[in-house]
């Protein structure tokens, strides 16, 4: 009797034991998530915890992408079949949970847009290649994956060769190991202020051009509102759309284009901005 009462002791503790470690599961995984190495700015240390509040939190494709920061239903990807119930998941894409997190950081909406306008943002300060791989890297930098000029992914750096990212459907919010392998294109770190000479497009699908005309090459597409840096602005060709005319173009380093200031948020002719040579 005495045997079996030690048994059922035994697989008692056990059990509670196996429990409890079950229940300190999800407490473990979110401890792990947190600023790792020394050295970044109050803003970077900020966007590293508000990022990693949302471990657990769903991948959805196009999530955390409306009209404020925060967590949003996601959409069906065309080319991922594992995205079908993205629609149905609250959470972020790689590039939402970037947004949400600088948002919590800085106040305002900083980074809005997907993982390409984030890599190229006006906020960036330095910039890191592939090569020169986590060393130099501290917490709240942006890890980024492409090639030929496409940035396809975006992660949060936390430091001793980890990152929190929003990876892919069917996935939820986690910790990874960096991957320098494949299409890594390196990395940024964001100016802890804003940078001078910032403003915000406007409208959808805006594209920018070769030249100060509506009849040059195309460059890139805005999809909606994105934070860009202007380095100067000229008189070209008229162009007349939204119910506006303007013949004032600005000139967008980053993108190495022109875009019509009818889709700058300013006056139309943009204060503080110099004329281009």
């Amino acid at each position: 009797m005495a045997t079996v009462v030690a048994v059922l002791t035994l697989m008692l503790t056990w059990g509670g034991t196996a429990a409890a470690a079950t229940a300190a599961a999800p407490a473990r995984a979110v401890a792990s998530c947190g600023v790792l190495a020394p050295g970044a700015s109050a803003a970077a240390e900020a966007a590293v915890r508000a990022a990693c509040e949302q471990i657990g939190v769903w991948y959805t494709w196009g999530g955390g992408h409306g009209p404020q920061p925060g967590p949003t239903y996601g959409q069906v990807d065309p080319t991922d079949p594992d995205s079908a119930h993205d629609p149905e998941r609250l959470g972020f894409d790689c590039s939402g949970l970037v947004r949400h997190a600088y948002a919590r950081a800085l106040g305002g909406d900083p980074l809005p847009g997907n993982a390409y306008h984030q890599f190229h943002a006006p906020q960036v300060s330095q910039r890191f290649t592939a090569a020169q791989g986590t060393g130099p890297l501290l917490p709240g930098d942006l890890l980024a994956w492409g090639s030929g000029g496409s940035i396809h992914h975006i992660a949060i750096y936390l430091g001793a060769g980890k990152m929190v990212e929003a990876r892919e459907s069917g996935t939820r919010i986690m910790v990874s190991d960096v991957r320098l392998n494949g299409d890594y294109a390196g990395a940024v770190r964001l100016a802890p202020a804003a940078t001078p000479g910032t403003f915000s497009t406007w409208g959808t699908d805006v594209w920018t051009h070769e030249e100060p005309s509506v009849g040059s090459p195309r460059v890139h597409r805005f999809p909606g509102p994105t934070t860009v840096r202007i380095d100067c602005q000229k008189h070209a060709e008229k162009v007349t759309a939204e119910g506006y005319t303007n013949d004032a173009w600005s000139y967008l380093p980053e993108y190495g284009s022109w875009i019509t200031n009818i889709y700058i948020k300013g006056p139309a002719w943009l204060d503080g901005v110099r004329t281009c040579s």
